[in-house]
């Protein structure tokens, strides 16, 4: 006899909002012995304060999930576009933005 979970499909929907999106230049992790802590955070050049744009809370179990998923998508991604740079490679700085000041 088939497993009827085995089957069940979920629909998953998006408001307007949150498809939207949030951008996140950092993101701290934490954990405990329960669950996994992200935090995402948004760094903008000359404010010496940041704040925390989204959490997401995980399990142990969800959480490594969610390393394989990055790590299959981020191979997909280089195969099509080439590899990723690490910032120490690109010399890129989260609180030190390039390019000229603003002006009024």
């Amino acid at each position: 006899m088939e497993d009827p979970k085995k089957n069940q499909q979920i629909t998953i929907e998006i408001n307007e909002e949150t498809g939207q999106g949030i951008y996140s230049n950092l993101a701290i992790i934490s954990h405990s012995p329960s669950e996994f802590v992200i935090d995402f955070v948004r760094v903008m050049p000359g404010v010496p304060k940041a704040s925390v744009k989204s959490r997401i809370i995980l399990t142990p179990e969800h959480a490594k999930r969610l390393l394989a998923a990055l790590k299959e998508n981020v191979t997909r991604f280089e195969a099509q576009f080439g590899p990723i740079k690490k910032i120490e490679e690109t010399g890129f700085n989260p609180m030190v933005f390039g390019g000229p000041g603003g002006q009024a």
